[in-house]
């Protein structure tokens, strides 16, 4: 059963045409994965940074931290 209308791969395949889908794409599908691959981890460093600067800011408040050691 064919669904390609070929019953028989031997022949030129340079006649037959693409193979898979996409064919030609393959750098500019490689360049917009490695730039999303980039442009995620500066998010990720960004939004990690801005996290750790409020739990610095949390850990530095002695009023907040005394209180809690008085609690036990």
């Amino acid at each position: 059963m064919s669904t390609i209308g070929y019953e028989n791969w031997a022949v030129d395949l340079a006649n037959v045409g693409a193979m898979y889908p996409f064919q030609g794409l393959e750098m500019p599908m490689v360049i917009a994965g490695v730039i999303f691959w980039l442009a995620w981890h500066r998010i990720q460093f960004v939004e990690e940074g801005k996290h750790l600067e409020q739990a610095k800011k949390r850990a530095l408040d002695h009023k907040r931290v005394q209180e809690s050691v008085e609690r036990y």
